[in-house]
């Protein structure tokens, strides 16, 4: 890319206007696994984590151009759905379940070896997604225990977790949970947190402005089901939201499958034109106004409008997405047969 396009393309994609040239994505090396990758971590350019069936976890510290299996020993079993990851060396991992299927493991050397910090010992949780506030500060989200999603808090980077109290946690609907979809149902933002659900006879979205501590909730649009509901978060900041969905059995058919909020999340509304299409995962692009990314098994899209209206650039199935934090215009997606890609 020239510079003369790469100034072109920064001005719009920070002014909200659709560039010329439309983004695509470039597949990185062979990861070595076939395992469908559900959870993803960009950290920068060079440095990515992803995550999925039979126990695997790669990392790269190249840009994608080799990946190194690192999961931890006799994991096969285990279906590590998300991912969190602070730098080269640092990640957190969810694998998913009922009972002690649910565990969280912790690396501080590359993946050379792994502690598990957590195991879930209650027959009625089953936890789907993490997400962190900062290096050390981060949530875990379970489906709904006595009728109250739960959730656990750590405050040592993932070393030690304990459930916080329900007693501030609006009541789940009837057939209401989460969707480990992509590791993105939950995602915070400086001291906010949010969840998304499906389910049951709504499509909520749930948020915390203490970091997990006190909650309340708000319907969408968005149709729920009991495949059907808001599968993905991304939030700019703690006002700017956007949520996708659709139901995963119905990839090429979800019809009012965006929302988005201004107001951290008290009220949404539909987007003026979704994708139409099933996306599992979104990510806003770090240092634009309203650039948004939503990827699914049908395709990938782009908004330029914060989530208002979308435009097609991918046909190819994809998982989740996720962007560097503090990188311009970094991301990758990965999905199925253990590929990752990244954007360019």
């Amino acid at each position: 890319m020239t510079p003369l396009i790469t100034m072109s393309l920064v001005a719009s994609l920070s002014m909200g206007v659709a560039p010329v040239h439309q983004p695509a994505w470039t597949a990185t090396a062979d990861t070595g696994v076939t395992a469908r990758l559900r959870g993803l971590s960009a950290v920068s350019s060079h440095i990515a984590w992803a995550s999925g069936g039979a126990g695997s976890v790669l990392r790269t510290v190249d840009g994608g151009l080799s990946w190194q299996q690192v999961g931890p020993p006799d994991t096969a079993t285990l279906q590590f759905r998300d991912i969190e990851a602070f730098d080269a060396n640092r990640a957190v991992i969810l694998s998913i379940g009922p009972g002690q299927d649910s565990r969280i493991y912790r690396t501080g050397d590359g993946g050379q070896t792994w502690t598990e910090t957590f195991r879930n010992n209650d027959e009625n949780a089953f936890y789907d997604c993490i997400s962190f506030f900062d290096p050390w500060r981060g949530l875990a989200l379970s489906d709904p225990v006595d009728g109250k999603f739960r959730i656990l808090s750590t405050s040592d980077g993932g070393a030690s977790w304990k459930v916080l109290p329900d007693t501030n946690m609006p009541a789940a609907l009837e057939g209401e949970f989460a969707f480990a979809a992509s590791g993105t149902c939950l995602t915070t933002s400086g001291h906010s947190a949010w969840f998304a659900t499906g389910g049951g006879e709504a499509s909520r979205v749930f948020r915390s402005h203490d970091r997990g501590y006190t909650w309340e909730v708000s319907s969408t649009a968005v149709p729920s089901g009991p495949t059907a509901g808001i599968y993905s978060l991304a939030f700019r900041d703690p006002w700017h939201g956007v949520a996708v969905g659709g139901a995963f059995d119905a990839p090429t058919s979800a019809p009012e499958g965006v929302a988005v909020t201004r107001d951290g999340g008290r009220s949404w509304t539909l987007a003026r034109q979704e994708p139409g299409e099933y996306r599992s995962g979104a990510a806003w692009v770090p240092f634009t106004l309203h650039t948004v990314i939503a990827v699914g098994p049908s395709g990938s899209d782009i908004s330029y409008n914060s989530g208002q209206t979308w435009t097609r650039f991918a046909d190819g199935s994809l998982d989740t997405v996720d962007c560097a934090r503090w990188q311009y215009r970094v991301c990758w997606a990965s999905g199925e047969h253990g590929r990752v890609y990244k954007l360019s």
